[in-house]
Parts: C-alpha cells; sequence; structure tokens
C-alpha cells in the first residue's frame, strides 16, 4: 500500500496553484498517493509553525483517526517549524518540498556522480536539522524524505554527518576537476555542444531521442532525467554533441541548483541552448523559470526556445521567433535543425579546393576537419565543395580556390 500524503499549500503569490499542480505530480513521481489539500492565505508567517494556530487545530481535526499519513508543507520550513508542526499534529511526519524533492532525486540519481550529488545535498539539508539524540529523524520511519543513494540509515551522530559531508566534497570535487577537463578538451577540439534546458516533463528526453536516433530513458515524470546524458549527432555533415541534464522548476531550492551545479555546466557551457517548453502547459513560466535559473548559473550563451508538443495544440499564438516542434511526431524538426546550423554557421567558411592528386596524402590527414558537401574528380585534381572551420581555414590554403562568404 503506497504512502498517502496530504498538503498543506501557503497562498502566498499568484502562482499557488501551479506550485500546487507541481506538488502533486512530486508525490506521483515517488509512488505515494495524494489524498487532499488545505489551503492558507499567509498575511504574516508564524515563527513556530508557519500557519496559524487555528489553521493548524483544522486540519489536525480533519485528519483525525487518519494516523499513516504524511503531511507535506509545499514551502521550506525551518527545522523548528517541521518539529513544531509534527507536534501540533499529533506527531505526524511533516516533511517540505525540498525534502520531497530531495527524496525523488534520490529515486533517479543513476550515476555515481548524481548519487553524490543527491546524498551530499541530503546531509548538507539534514544537518542543521538534527536535534539532540535525532528526534528529528526518529519520529520520520520509512518513505519519504528516508530514502537515500549512499548509505541505508543516516547517523544522527553530527561529528559522523559532517565527516561524511567532507568525503562527499572531496569525491565530488574530483568528478568537477575531470568534467573541466572534459568541458577544456571538447573546446580544444572544436566541439559544439548544443544543451537542452528547461523545465522538467516538457519532453526534452523526447526530443534527443527525435534528434539523434537514440534510446534515451523516457518517463512521464517530474526528473524522470537527473544525470546528464550526451549524444552525437550531425547536420548537413557537421558533427555535435546534444546534451540533457536536469530539468528546473518553479522555486527550485537554491542549495540544490548548487548541488547539481557541476552537470549543470554542460548547460553553461554550450555553444547554444535549446531552451525546450511544454506548449501545453504554462509556457511562459517554464521559459522564465529556466532562464531565470540559467542566469543564476553565470550563462551567457546563445539560445533558442522551443514550444513541444505542437501536434497537441489548437490555434495557438507565440512569438515569431518560437520554434514549434513535436518530438513524438517529428514535426518541425527540420526548421530546428535548419536554425541550429545558422545559429552556429558564423563559425563556418563554405569553400571550394582543390587537392592535387600528388597531394592525396594531405587530402586524407584533413579530411577529418572538412565537412564535404561534393566531391568531384577533375583533370588536375579533387575538386571539393565543403565547409570548413573558420580556425582550420589555414591549414587548406594551398588547396583554396574559392571562398564565397568571405
Amino acid at each position: 500500500m503506497s504512502e498517502s500524503v496530504y498538503v498543506i499549500q501557503p497562498v502566498e503569490t499568484e502562482n499557488y496553484r501551479t506550485l500546487h499542480s507541481e506538488a502533486v505530480a512530486l508525490i506521483e513521481s515517488v509512488g505515494a498517493t495524494y489524498i487532499g489539500t488545505s489551503y492558507q492565505n499567509i498575511r504574516e508567517i508564524n515563527p513556530a509553525t508557519y500557519i496559524g494556530r487555528g489553521k493548524v487545530e483544522e486540519i489536525r481535526a480533519e485528519l483525525d483517526g487518519e494516523d499513516e499519513i504524511t503531511v507535506l508543507f509545499n514551502g521550506d520550513l525551518s527545522p523548528s517549524q517541521v518539529l513544531n508542526l509534527s507536534d501540533a499534529l499529533g506527531g505526524r511526519k511533516v516533511i517540505d518540498r525540498t525534502t520531497l524533492i530531495l527524496d525523488i532525486f534520490a529515486l533517479r540519481a543513476v550515476s555515481s556522480e548524481g548519487k553524490i550529488q543527491v546524498e551530499l545535498a541530503q546531509l548538507k539539508y539534514i544537518y542543521p536539522r538534527l536535534r539532540g539524540k535525532g528526534s528529528a529523524l526518529s519520529r520520520l520511519g520509512g518513505g519519504i524524505g528516508t530514502r537515500g543513494p549512499g548509505e541505508t540509515k543516516l547517523e544522527t551522530d553530527r561529528r559522523h554527518i559532517k565527516a561524511r559531508i567532507r568525503a562527499l566534497e572531496e569525491k565530488l570535487a574530483n568528478t568537477e576537476r575531470r568534467r573541466r577537463y572534459t568541458v577544456q578538451r571538447r573546446k580544444k577540439e572544436r566541439v559544439r555542444t548544443v544543451a537542452l534546458v528547461g523545465y522538467t516533463n516538457v519532453g526534452k528526453s523526447t526530443l534527443m531521442n527525435a534528434l539523434t536516433q537514440a534510446d534515451v530513458f523516457v518517463k512521464d515524470a517530474l526528473f524522470a532525467t537527473l544525470d546528464p546524458t550526451s549524444r552525437n549527432f550531425e547536420i548537413s555533415g557537421i558533427p555535435f554533441l546534444l546534451v540533457d541534464t536536469v530539468g528546473f522548476l518553479q522555486d527550485l531550492p537554491h542549495n540544490l541548483i548548487e548541488a547539481f551545479k557541476s552537470t549543470l555546466e554542460s548547460a553553461v557551457n554550450c555553444d547554444l541552448a535549446l531552451i525546450v517548453c511544454d506548449g501545453t502547459g504554462d509556457y511562459e513560466m517554464q521559459l522564465s523559470t529556466a532562464i531565470e535559473t540559467l542566469k543564476g548559473l553565470g550563462f551567457a550563451s546563445s539560445y533558442l526556445v522551443v514550444i513541444n508538443k505542437c501536434d497537441e495544440l489548437g490555434e495557438a499564438n507565440f512569438p515569431s521567433d518560437y520554434l514549434l516542434v513535436s518530438a513524438r511526431t517529428g514535426a518541425g524538426l527540420d526548421e530546428l535543425k535548419s536554425r541550429i546550423l545558422k545559429e552556429l554557421e558564423q563559425e563556418f567558411y563554405s569553400v571550394k579546393l582543390l587537392f592535387p592528386y600528388a597531394a592525396m596524402n594531405e587530402y586524407g590527414a584533413l579530411r577529418s576537419v572538412l565537412y564535404e558537401e561534393k566531391t568531384d574528380y577533375k583533370d588536375d585534381g579533387l575538386s571539393v565543395t565543403a565547409k570548413i572551420n573558420r580556425y582550420d581555414l589555414s591549414k587548406f590554403s594551398r588547396f583554396l580556390i574559392e571562398l564565397p562568404d568571405a
């Protein structure tokens, strides 16, 4: 039998309904059952329980007789507020939004780096919440908020947790150094990177599969993809690297963004970002969330806005520079590829070359950086129409007969 979760939804901003819908989706993502919600207008935060005493009593009465229920506060609570709210609700387990997201991350992490990041974020979140002999944890029992990719049971000794945090930070630093080396090597080899970024569950992995004919895991669930995934693909014979990484969410806690900063570097250091939005949802909110998150990470590259699921739209008005695609049916993908190439084509020259037959060895050695469009054997040598990266142009100076776009 799945865990039952009751939601306390603070009403503080206009987007509270969207936040509530996300909370329900998050609950379902961990295999729990959503059973109801209590909305609370927040005029003044109660330092002890966040919501007022009257509302707490109302919720306790509503849940009376239902012992096996977890209460989710769809916002962030301080350690003391978690304890006080739990006491006021008859000792029921109380978790906040960050705890729930961390639980999903623990379920989704596959790579060693992802597991390290999740466990580190969990421990840093739990560490200040330890009280005395671990009373904050002792009442958790099983279920949401107790999963972790590392140890099966969190130690309640602060000293041991602090030592574990240090060890994980050292491991993560080593993986970050390797990742930076990979990024530097790609730049040195001039591998053009296109990053898929955006809100969680908008179809980024499906779009990756459509563009690269890969078999990346796809699931209709929040944070189905946690670890970064890279695949090669070509447009007009020019190779690119397509990178997909963890999705964003409204009010994604800052400490979680920090925890996954190293894996998000692939998006920050890309040559071009594709910000993917779900056209059937609140795409403006999704777009603003993605842009704000990227800016917070120091993102400064060019980007295209891609509206996915266009096959499910009726007549909808989007800005003319947005690209409408369907990752499921393939509609709009040719136009997307053309736009990607157009954005990055400033790095290339279209050229005509003539390689004398006596220079065929040199042609063979240079061919790896030559994106051929047409070859023709002439009396005086091999004629090649191709694209060349501007950084490599000097290598072909002896064979250059035409530079159309110079």
